[in-house]
């Protein structure tokens, strides 16, 4: 299992338990002590809690990252914890990654350069070979979590990085998403035609829509895909 996933999971387990009143920055704390705890367990038998927890903290990339964006129904808050997207009343939110798009213009520029070299786009869908470019300087951001962007991965969240709204009590449909959809839409439907017509027309992604990822060969995708409608 990867750690995004095993992280999803804890963060799951975790809201089923948590009180229904809880505020925000509460939700901030207690998700990343739990969090916190599984690394305290003997994953690395030969270190201590204390030095297991420091080996996090020097390698945040082997941390269990996540984000999630949360429903207060009690608050009628949204929270916005990492890289997600929502609608809101057909109003666009999102919360990218600070180096995202960097990265991505990055990859782009390396992958027009192969195809100017001769390489095809099918051979280039193999691998993705011009993600090499960017795993250094992707790997150097992530020393960045909760520093300059907020995730949530057992550390201390930077929550001036969280971004939260209160809807009033007029009717609100709600769309919450993960950024596998470039185009996020008001249905589910609508959201997938949108991500089969990018893979049809640019599966390297380095067009309108850029990526630091591709549609690789054999996958439907090119990241992961959560999407929720709901009216409160």
């Amino acid at each position: 299992m990867s750690n995004g996933r095993y992280a999803m999971r804890l963060i799951s387990s975790y809201i089923r338990k948590m009180p229904a009143n809880i505020s925000c920055h509460q939700f901030c704390r207690g998700v990343t002590a739990y969090i916190q705890r599984r690394y305290r367990y003997p994953i690395l038998p030969f270190l201590t809690p204390e030095s297991r927890i420091q080996r996090f903290r020097e390698h945040p990339e082997e941390r269990l990252t996540a984000s999630a964006i949360v429903y207060s129904r009690m608050r009628r808050e949204v929270w916005m914890i990492g890289d997600c997207q929502c609608l809101a009343n057909g109003q666009h939110y999102d919360n990218p990654k600070p180096y995202e798009q960097r990265l991505a213009e990055m990859r782009a520029q390396r992958v027009n350069q192969l195809l100017a070299e001769g390489n095809t786009v099918e051979q280039l869908l193999q691998g993705d070979p011009a993600r090499e470019v960017i795993i250094a300087p992707l790997l150097e951001t992530m020393r960045q979590q909760n520093v300059t962007f907020a995730v949530i991965d057992g550390f201390p969240i930077a929550e001036q990085f969280v971004p939260v709204f209160t809807l009033d009590f007029q009717p609100w449909e709600l769309v919450f998403a993960s950024d596998g959809y470039p185009f996020l839409c008001p249905t589910l439907a609508e959201s997938e035609s949108r991500l089969a017509h990018q893979r049809q027309t640019d599966p390297l992604n380095i067009g309108e829509f850029k990526a630091t990822k591709a549609f690789i060969e054999g996958n439907n995708s090119f990241d992961d895909r959560t999407y929720i409608r709901f009216t409160v």
